[in-house]
Parts: C-alpha cells; sequence; structure tokens
C-alpha cells in the first residue's frame, strides 16, 4: 500500500515538473521571444487551391477583411515559402501526412502530422518543409489583410 502511495506521489510530482507540450505545437521550454528567421522565399512542389473565400465587411461589419479557406498539397521536399503572420491570422489543419514548421518563436523545428492544428497569429514568421517521403495535405483558414488579394498565395 505504501509502495502504490508513493508511485502515485512520485508520478503526480513528475507530470507538475514536466514541460508539456502538445502535439504539433513548440516544446515549452523552447518558445523564444521573435527572432530573424531565414528561410526560403518561393514555394516549391506546392499547389496552392482557394476552396471557398467570403467577404467579412456587409455582414460581419468587418469592412475590406476576407475570410479564405484553402488546400495545400505540399510533395516530398515541397516547401510553403517564409512569410509573416502579424496581420493575417491563421489556422492549418494537417489532412495528411508529416511536416516540418520553422518558426520565428522557436529554437526548434516543429512536426505535424495528421490531426494537428497550427495556430498562427502575431509576431509570428515561419516557414515550412516536407521532410517526409509522401504528399502533405493542409487545410488553412485565414483573414486577409485589407489589402489582400483572396486568390493570393501563402
Amino acid at each position: 500500500m505504501k509502495v502504490s502511495t508513493l508511485a502515485a506521489a512520485l508520478c503526480a510530482a513528475m507530470a507538475l515538473a514536466a514541460t508539456p507540450a502538445f502535439a504539433g505545437e513548440c516544446p515549452a521550454n523552447q518558445v523564444r521571444p521573435h527572432t530573424e528567421l531565414n528561410g526560403p522565399t518561393m514555394p516549391d512542389r506546392v499547389t496552392d487551391t482557394v476552396i471557398g473565400s467570403l467577404d467579412l465587411g456587409p455582414q460581419y461589419n468587418v469592412p475590406g477583411r476576407t475570410f479564405r479557406m484553402r488546400r495545400l498539397e505540399i510533395r516530398p521536399g515541397g516547401v510553403v515559402p517564409m512569410h509573416s503572420h502579424a496581420d493575417r491570422p491563421a489556422h492549418i489543419y494537417v489532412v495528411r501526412g508529416r511536416i516540418t514548421e520553422h518558426r520565428s518563436t522557436c529554437a526548434v523545428p516543429i512536426i505535424h502530422r495528421a490531426g494537428d492544428v497550427a495556430v498562427e497569429g502575431g509576431d509570428l514568421t515561419h516557414w515550412w518543409r516536407n521532410d517526409s517521403g509522401g504528399t502533405v495535405v493542409l487545410i488553412s483558414a485565414d483573414i486577409l489583410p485589407p489589402a489582400g488579394d483572396p486568390d493570393e498565395s501563402m
């Protein structure tokens, strides 16, 4: 009985001491303030298809902003180039595959797998590379800045 109580206490202490990291997020001990990031500036082996867009001005009183949804297919070795989310919040859902994200706010690359969601916004610059052997499929939902073109890539 004492052993099981000690084991339970030890497990609880370890759980409290651990730095939690959710699937597809930067580990808590690797988060850093925004730093300059070097990465590719052109897309490579990426198909980017707008599958829906909605003008948020008339009905939602957010003039000049567009809510857009896209399907991205990134072939092996493909790159979604470096870009900022300072004025374009987004959520990315990984439908299929495994892809690596390089973030200005994380000291290590982040691996995203099918079922993960990447939350993108604020002072974030990043880029993605498909280092896996298969095609990765992402669904991107973002809100374009006032000057944004709903058919604009990345």
